[in-house]
């Protein structure tokens, strides 16, 4: 897990953002705004931010809407999380969120919710796949303050 993991995209008021100049991060990929248990994870994250930066660390949210919708969600929950437009899917691809999924039936490719924690080269040194969404920060939260 030494390949690093740098990546620029825009963020909700359509300002580039580059990873590496907000290292250390935790960086977590989920499927869509407005969704019950994306609007959940992105309020715990919200929530518990200032105990991250405290631990030095951003919070980074990543889904393939559009810049505009992401701005809409932020303010619809007041939400503090930075969150990203990944709408060519290159970021969710290099960090391999994308999965078969089934829906009503239906086999699509959509983003399986996932966090990584990056340190400050950018590499991944803690990853949950197929996240619960509900008390997923917590424990991510929990993971720093019992590594750092």
């Amino acid at each position: 897990m030494s390949e690093s993991m740098l990546f620029t995209l825009p963020d909700a008021e359509d300002n580039s953002f580059n990873i590496a100049e907000h290292l250390p991060a935790v960086v977590y990929f989920y499927p869509k705004d407005n969704t019950p248990g994306c609007t959940t994870e992105a309020q715990e994250f919200s929530a518990l931010l200032p105990q991250f930066k405290q631990l030095g660390y951003s919070v980074v949210g990543i889904s393939r809407d559009t810049e505009k919708s992401h701005h809409n969600f932020i303010c619809k929950y007041q939400l503090n999380v930075t969150l990203l437009s990944d709408c060519e899917e290159n970021v969710c691809r290099q960090f391999d969120v994308l999965k078969e999924k089934n829906m009503y039936g239906k086999k699509v490719f959509g983003i399986e919710r996932s966090t990584f924690i990056l340190d400050k080269n950018g590499n991944i040194v803690q990853e949950w796949r197929k996240v619960k969404a509900a008390g997923h920060a917590q424990i991510v939260l929990d993971t720093l303050q019992n590594h750092v």
